[in-house]
């Protein structure tokens, strides 16, 4: 909206011209958003400790987790709307991935209100029925890969994968793309979730891989960059950046209260929804299987699930003291802050990585 108006006066004020350029307008929504997630989360914190909405402990979780029962919780809401409203203010609204980019990340954020809602309705930490929430999960991502499918008939879209490391090996999908964008936004949406489990981990490596997806979606649609790095050029998903940077910026501000020791958790709200908005920047700006590197961090918790269940059901033995891998960590010894702080480490390790492979083709 900003963005129209600004960009409609800069024939009477030459200075803002510079609404045009997609770098201006994502260091803006950044700031918005980092801003609207500061000034807004105290009052939000307020607002849920007046309706008693408090964070539900797992009672086989570390003993120390229990002392966090009844923060705050669903604090996504605030993310949602720190990340949402600048994007609205500063993209370019006629650009449909931006919309398909907001659709997904409010869907997935609608099916974890409602796990949210169920667990403090129940006062228990389980909220929606697993087949049901996965249901609604691979309802949302499907209505996402048959967007895409409908754009790539109508040539605004390819349903070709980029290989890292492979320049030239790109099949075309067809079809089968609509599944596949269906695994990679349930999987990334459930990692996140995984990940969310300690203070601040799950939002700080989001923040990483955001900032990452950010630099991506630029190159993506760069005609210049797209060309000498041999990228699937599309024009459109350099839109994408103005809305990866207001998540980068909600992650911020979120982080800001969000840090250890937490003053509010984001809940499912925010986890579902943030996976779902990193899995559709990726599908997008056709860098899905970077999400393996980029989202290194959430690769390795939730293998750790699978792993530990696997092993159980086969061998009846676990193999990790507890999953997913930050809680076996901490029942290795870590205090909650270390693990933390490597955790972020790691995810700075495979941002940096995932970006070399740019080049590296």
């Amino acid at each position: 909206m900003l963005y129209y108006l600004l960009y409609h006066l800069h024939t009477q004020i030459s200075p803002l011209n510079v609404a045009r350029y997609i770098t201006f307008r994502t260091a803006a929504a950044s700031l918005s958003a980092l801003f609207i997630s500061l000034v807004f989360g105290p009052w939000m914190i307020r607002k849920l400790h007046e309706f008693q909405i408090g964070q539900v402990i797992r009672q086989d979780g570390p003993a120390s987790h229990k002392l966090k029962a009844g923060t705050p919780t669903m604090g996504g809401l605030l993310i949602l709307t720190a990340a949402i409203v600048p994007t609205l203010l500063w993209a370019d609204l006629a650009n449909v991935d931006i919309w398909i980019a907001i659709g997904a990340t409010l869907a997935f954020g609608a099916i974890g209100f409602a796990d949210d809602y169920l667990k403090i309705v129940r006062c228990s930490h389980y909220g929606l029925r697993p087949r049901y929430k996965m249901g609604l999960q691979i309802a949302a991502a499907l209505a996402v890969g048959v967007v895409l499918l409908v754009l790539a008939n109508s040539s605004l879209y390819s349903t070709r994968l980029i290989f890292p490391f492979f320049k030239r090996l790109i099949p075309d999908l067809g079809w089968g793309y609509v599944v596949f964008a269906v695994l990679v936004l349930v999987a990334v949406s459930n990692t996140v979730n995984l990940t969310d489990g300690l203070d601040g981990l799950a939002i700080s490596t989001f923040a990483i891989a955001a900032a990452t997806y950010t630099a991506l979606a630029y190159v993506t649609g760069h005609k210049f960059f797209a060309d000498y790095l041999l990228l699937v050029r599309f024009p459109p998903a350099a839109e994408l950046t103005v809305f990866c940077g207001s998540l980068v910026g909600a992650s911020l501000g979120f982080l800001w209260y969000n840090s250890y020791p937490a003053d509010i958790f984001m809940g499912d709200v925010g986890s579902l929804a943030l996976g779902g908005a990193l899995g559709t920047v990726a599908i997008l700006i056709k860098q899905e299987l970077l999400l393996i590197v980029v989202g290194g961090i959430y690769v390795l918790e939730g293998l750790s699930v699978i792993v530990q269940v696997s092993s159980f059901k086969m061998t009846g033995k676990r193999v990790l003291k507890m999953a997913p891998l930050h809680h076996h960590f901490e029942l290795s010894g870590w205090s909650e802050p270390k693990v933390i702080t490597r955790f972020v480490i790691v995810a700075i390790i495979f941002a940096l990585f995932s970006l070399t492979t740019l080049k590296l083709r």
